[in-house]
């Protein structure tokens, strides 16, 4: 195998701007899904007991969107060798490398399955309950901030070649080529 490229947001990009550029995109997510779904709902009160929910889905989305990266690969039973972190002192970030190299659908499944599984569940959430819809939708923009590199990593990957293979690396992906 050889290696086509390396992707890496936090070298290429650098990691305050990639910062700056999640923040950004969770703001404005957060200003357009506001105003339809304030109007649909009306001028409901929402209800202070939703913060203590809120405030703990906070400190856990890190383990959350690291965890649905790693589901798809259980579902579709590829070997993965699954590594945790623990930030902050008790939140564990998940962290999965494959026994072998991962096609080019594969990858693409896994880089999509949080922003399906979360984002997309948070907004049908928000149309559901009129009570916690603005802690609901604060975190699921907050959420489709975060899945900019997701989403950055994916437009990298669709360059590559059909023929490519995915190996994740310790802070980014490799996409590797057979040889001839």
């Amino acid at each position: 195998m050889n290696c086509w490229k390396s992707i890496n947001p936090n070298k290429e990009m650098g990691q305050s701007r990639t910062l700056l550029i999640s923040l950004l995109i969770g703001v404005l997510s957060f200003i357009i899904l506001y105003v339809p779904f304030s109007i649909y709902h009306g001028t409901n009160r929402s209800h202070e007991a939703g913060i203590i929910p809120f405030i703990i889905a906070i400190c856990f989305m890190p383990t959350i969107h690291s965890f649905m990266h790693i589901l798809p690969l259980l579902i579709m039973r590829k070997r993965a060798k699954i590594v945790y972190k623990l930030k902050i002192k008790f939140i564990p970030v998940f962290t999965y490398y494959t026994k072998t190299h991962i096609t080019k659908k594969v990858s693409l499944i896994v880089l999509l399955s949080p922003t399906i599984l979360v984002s997309l569940t948070g907004i049908f959430a928000t149309y559901l309950f009129v009570d916690y819809y603005l802690y609901i939708l604060l975190f699921t923009c907050m959420h489709i901030g975060i899945s900019f590199i997701d989403f950055w990593c994916i437009n990298q990957i669709i360059r590559a070649p059909k023929e490519a293979f995915i190996q994740n690396e310790n802070d980014g992906y490799d996409i590797l080529l057979k040889a001839n």
